[in-house]
């Protein structure tokens, strides 16, 4: 398969197209109103804890607080929180708790020596917690106290008027390696799957790795040499160190590190051997980018491009057409069947559709081509939307239990190449799947979309007949709580029309029925399904006092 990373660069835009075997299979849009967060660190501080729904909330100077549920606190919190605070008031506090050690061992020099106490760690917060057997806090007994200072990394963008989740188990991404403060453990990826190679970097790593530390081993570092590992390895510790005298200085709440940009983050975590090349419109970014290869990965740098064309680098790879299909509910199969994809609050909702392609010979082997073809489409649809959550998929009714299988089979053959965490289960004898992704960043439409201002984004507008409807409701209660007979009514011109339209027309029966005399005014910014009414008599807008 040929991966291509495409990268566009305008004056307050950056988009990254990833592309295998010529078609578009991932799309990351930066702008600066809308910075990646994910991997950033903060100092917060617990604004509400919740032990109903097992969660606490933490003021991270943000919009939204940060959402931490239990199960993300992790057994290292303790560790974690000795980091907080000023070194000096660390120092007097620590005297101060070994002079008072010291009176209680002289109080109770006469006492046995098993009764004398060790002194509490200072700058501590204790949080009592008993551990699973796992090493993890039982989510239920975990106990946050509000105004509490603590150290969290987000794990997930800010979805609608949700704020960002976070952890408390903070991690460092290098390129090679993932580095885990506190943790002594070296994990190793699980797409790592010969053994030999396995045992080279663990070993390698073990002798470079300094006490206290943890890391992961990523993918990446398959035949790297102790170098490349070493050099990571120093350049991650540095970042946690400088962390570690910014978190003694600063106050609650405020950004302790803040990760790599979405372009640099993709070329670190994405940029391997089986990328065919990287091409980059932008001179500056080329020479980032360039520069940061050469150090990590010198033997990559060859298959980076300079695009110098005229033409738009999106245009020559076919990549701007790709986008515009991400916008619309209906996505065509090369077949002749379609898919349609619909967002709700709570979940996703696909339709397979045969279209074009339903002939009625052999109609069970049709469907199951288009079933099929939909589940290839489906895994990438979802790939480039970011579409997480729970997605239910509605396919083509299948008699055979053998082809509902291979239907099954497909979606998890073509998951494998998701690098976000599926779960998918059989399909029902109802033909229903259901998936569920992995949800880090917001889907790829709200980068380019906003709500409807007129319809609020549920697609559908009130009908005129009922506006009209509720207009009649409004004079009725007006003309019964005043003696008022003059009014303004504006509207939309689309409103208009059918208020005026014909000999006797509806605006003129209204003043009839309820002996007001209405100026009708003609106004394009009001929706459809609204009208305003201004009092002549006060010169002032009286819509909401009479709905």
């Amino acid at each position: 398969m040929k991966k291509v990373i495409i990268i566009n660069s305008a004056a307050n835009e950056t988009r990254i197209a990833i592309t295998e075997d010529g078609r578009l299979a991932e799309l990351f849009v930066d702008t600066a109103d809308k910075e990646k967060m994910v991997g950033d660190i903060y100092l917060g501080r617990v604004a509400k804890v919740m032990p109903g729904i097992r969660a606490g909330f933490i003021d991270l100077g943000l919009k939204q607080d940060g959402f931490l549920h239990f199960s993300d606190i992790g057994s290292r919190l303790d560790e974690y929180t000795a980091m907080i605070g000023e070194e000096d008031d660390e120092a007097e506090e620590e005297e101060i708790a070994y002079a008072e050690l010291e009176e209680q061992k002289d109080e109770d020099s006469t006492k046995s020596s098993n009764s004398r106490q060790e002194p509490t760690p200072p700058r501590t917060q204790q949080i009592p917690q008993r551990k699973r057997d796992n090493g993890r806090p039982s989510s239920t007994e975990t106990q946050l106290e509000k105004g509490q200072e603590i150290i969290v990394q987000v794990t997930k963008e800010p979805v609608g008027k949700k704020g960002v989740r976070v952890t408390s188990e903070v991690s460092l991404a290098g390129r090679f390696l993932v580095l885990l403060p506190f943790d002594n453990k070296i994990g190793i990826s699980k797409k790592i799957t010969n053994y030999k190679e396995k045992r080279r970097l663990r070993k390698i790593v073990q002798g470079i790795l300094p006490d206290g530390f943890g890391v992961i081993i990523r993918t990446v570092a398959v035949g790297k040499d102790d170098a490349s590992l070493r050099n990571d390895v120093e350049g991650l510790i540095k970042t946690w160190r400088e962390i570690e005298k910014t978190v003694k200085s600063e106050e609650p709440p405020c950004l302790l590190y803040k990760d790599m940009a979405t372009t640099s983050s993709v070329i670190r975590d994405l940029f391997s051997n089986d990328v065919s090349n990287v091409v980059i419109d932008s001179k500056k970014l080329h020479k980032e980018i360039s520069a940061y290869v050469r150090f990590t990965s010198p033997q990559l740098l060859q298959k980076i491009e300079l695009h110098k064309g005229k033409q738009p680098i999106f245009d020559k790879y076919g990549v701007e057409k790709e986008i515009e299909s991400t916008l619309s509910r209906k996505v065509w199969l090369k077949s002749g069947g379609y898919i349609i994809i619909e967002p709700t609050e709570a979940m996703v909702v696909i339709d397979v559709n045969s279209g074009r392609y339903a002939a009625k010979r052999d109609q069970e082997q049709n469907s199951l081509r288009t079933d099929l073809e939909a589940s290839r489409e489906i895994c990438r649809q979802l790939r480039l939307r970011d579409i997480g959550g729970i997605i239910v998929s509605d396919f083509i009714d299948l008699e055979d239990e053998r082809n509902k299988k291979k239907v099954y089979e497909e979606l998890k053959k073509e998951f494998r190449k998701d690098r976000a965490k599926v779960t998918v289960l059989p399909m029902t004898e109802f033909g229903i799947v259901q998936i569920t992704r992995q949800r880090i960043r917001q889907n790829i439409l709200h980068s380019f979309t906003e709500p409807c201002p007129t319809c609020r984004g549920t697609g559908l507008v009130q009908s005129k007949t009922t506006t009209l409807n509720h207009l009649e409701r409004w004079m009725r209660r007006f003309k019964s709580e005043t003696k008022e007979f003059k009014v303004t009514l504006r509207v939309n011109p689309e409103l208009e029309e059918t208020l005026t339209n014909g000999a006797l027309s509806r605006l003129r029966r209204i003043m009839m029925k309820y002996f007001v005399l209405i100026t009708l005014e003609s106004d394009p910014a009001i929706p459809i399904g609204e009208f305003k009414v201004i009092s002549r008599k006060q010169g002032k807008d009286i819509t909401d006092q009479f709905r």
